[in-house]
């Protein structure tokens, strides 16, 4: 039986007056990708950034190996082992990509600041290990060409996957993805889908995602949930949920959509 990673149990936030997230429940099993469809204004964001805590529920909980999150200071997740991306690509654009991807191993420096002042041994040490982490993630997402490049002067889809590879460099047990293929087209769509089944099945992490893009979805989901107005539609396989009435109902009514999906799957 799969272990469950990450719990969310009853969730609503109001923003106001507005119920943005209204009782949602779901658990995310170790090794799967489980990804949160929906249309715009569904809520699938907003329970992203509940789990990492850039907003508190108003009521629920969500539990990470068995540790309630809902009261833990947003620095503090990444040292759990929880990793993210944005659907707006959030990296220094003025610093290389292996510059980038160290600034990710800051989770893991356990120097103290006298040690990095005088750049101690074991300053050093944690120097060496930082960068032989970085030029791992470098190799394993096809970046060496990049190594060196500034980001402000890379094409969108290589900043997407720079930022992909920041994220690997915490060692996540736990990867958050927050619209992974937007802005890219289908080639680099397909690209992404690559990069995300090997980050399951190579490297063992587990991989909850928010996504459109519904050929993606169907190709590397296990699992999906659909929301809709805050709220939890169905949950289940790719070809479960796209056989919901209610999930075509509410946003699959559009015929390309429902048979790009029913392709896909």
């Amino acid at each position: 039986m799969s272990t469950t990673l990450l719990s969310a149990k009853n969730l609503s936030v109001r923003f106001g007056g507005v119920l943005a997230v209204n009782n949602v429940s779901f658990d995310v099993k170790q090794g799967e990708v489980f990804t949160l469809i929906g249309p715009n204004g569904a809520g699938k964001t907003t329970v992203f950034n509940l789990i990492s805590r850039i907003y508190t529920p108003t009521t629920g909980e969500i539990e990470y190996r068995g540790e309630k999150l809902t009261h833990q200071p947003p620095h503090k997740i990444a040292s759990l082992g929880i990793a993210r991306t944005f659907q707006n690509i959030e990296l220094f654009e003025h610093a290389t990509v292996l510059h980038n991807l160290l600034i990710g191993r800051h989770t893991h420096r356990k120097t103290g600041l006298l040690h990095d002042l005088f750049f101690t041994a074991r300053a050093r040490e944690a120097e060496l290990l930082a960068r032989e982490k970085a030029e791992q993630v470098i190799d394993f997402l096809d970046l060496q060409h990049h190594r060196d490049s500034m980001v402000a002067g890379l094409p969108y889809g290589v900043r997407k996957v720079v930022e992909l590879a920041r994220a690997l460099c915490t060692e996540p047990q736990l990867l958050l993805l927050d619209e992974p293929s937007s802005g890219l087209n289908v080639e680099e769509t397909g690209d992404m889908a690559f990069w995300i089944q090997d980050i399951q099945h190579e490297l063992g992490i587990t991989v909850l995602m928010v996504e459109h893009d519904m050929s993606l979805v169907s190709r590397v989901s296990d699992r999906v949930l659909a929301m809709n107005q805050g709220e939890v539609l169905a949950v289940g396989t790719p070809r479960e949920v796209q056989n919901d009435p209610g999930v075509v109902e509410a946003y699959l009514g559009s015929v390309d959509e429902v048979t790009s999906l029913r392709r896909s799957a």
